[in-house]
């Protein structure tokens, strides 16, 4: 009579079986945070070296140029934005006052609400938009075309000849288009609450002067660097090593850097608003 044969002794082969769900989970939770780690310490090096080559006396005539680029050119779509936010806000706040007999306190509402918040945020969402996007398709292109590599073959030290006046640059363009965003903010709600809705002209421009201080003003402009320094290290790393992406390559992967330079770039942005109004207020 013939023996029944025995099951395989041993470990089981590899790949015979998936793990256990939670080892499955924490296998992609720690791949995650590995390369995020990795990605945060390589843009922290990217941004430290950059600021670094600021400084450099070459850099003035690049650096005007960048502040046209970022700063004159997207001064018209900062003031539309500005103007219908105010606006908005004059028509909505008239209302909500209306109902308590707080109208007289409209323009300490749209001007607070404008300096501390929303003009930082909504300015650097638009800077983003515009200038964080281009920069971002520009120098991805220069580095899939090779362009940043014969920089490095002609001993051009690629971050200080393209990032570092880009720094320079959003630093002093984001605090001023930001003001330029408020006031014009200001005089939507001028529009909106005064001349459409009919609140006291006086009483408006009177709370305003009244309730605004420098520290409402520079807790703006405080957010307001903080804002360029991030959008423009996000952008421009996105950019520079868009080549070593692992979903894409060539003009796919430019698309994708500058889709993740955008959005990654707002959601720090309100983010970090977050973080420093905590440590503001």
């Amino acid at each position: 009579m013939a023996e029944t044969p025995l099951p395989p002794s041993g470990p089981p082969a590899a790949g015979s079986r998936n793990p256990p769900p939670l080892i499955a989970f924490f296998n992609v939770f720690g791949g995650f945070a590995i390369r995020l780690n990795n990605n945060l310490g390589a843009m922290a090096v990217f941004f430290v070296r950059a600021v670094v080559l600021v400084f450099h006396p070459k850099q003035v005539r690049e650096i005007v140029h960048q502040v046209y680029f970022i700063g004159a050119r997207s001064a018209n779509i900062v003031m539309l934005v500005g103007f219908f936010t105010g606006m908005v806000l004059g028509l909505q706040l008239y209302y909500v006052m209306n109902k308590f007999g707080a109208v007289g306190f409209l323009g300490t509402a749209v001007a607070l609400s404008l300096i501390r918040e929303l003009g930082p945020v909504l300015t650097a969402i638009m800077i983003t938009a515009r200038a964080g996007s281009a920069m971002t398709a520009e120098i991805g292109i220069q580095r899939i075309s090779e362009q940043i590599d014969a920089l490095t073959t002609m001993r051009i030290d690629p971050l200080g000849y393209l990032i570092s006046p880009r720094i320079a640059a959003a630093v002093i363009s984001f605090p001023i288009l930001t003001a330029l965003f408020d006031l014009i903010g200001i005089l939507g709600g001028y529009v909106s609450g005064v001349v459409l809705l009919g609140a006291d002209s006086g009483a408006y421009l009177h709370r305003i002067d009244a309730s605004v201080d420098w520290i409402d003003v520079r807790g703006g402009f405080i957010k307001s660097v903080v804002f360029a320094l991030l959008v423009i290290t996000i952008c421009c790393f996105q950019g520079f090593f868009t080549h070593l992406r692992r979903d894409g390559y060539g003009a796919k992967s430019v698309s994708l850097s500058t889709t993740s330079a955008v959005v990654i770039s707002c959601v720090m942005i309100l983010v970090a608003d977050y973080v420093v109004t905590s440590f503001l207020l």
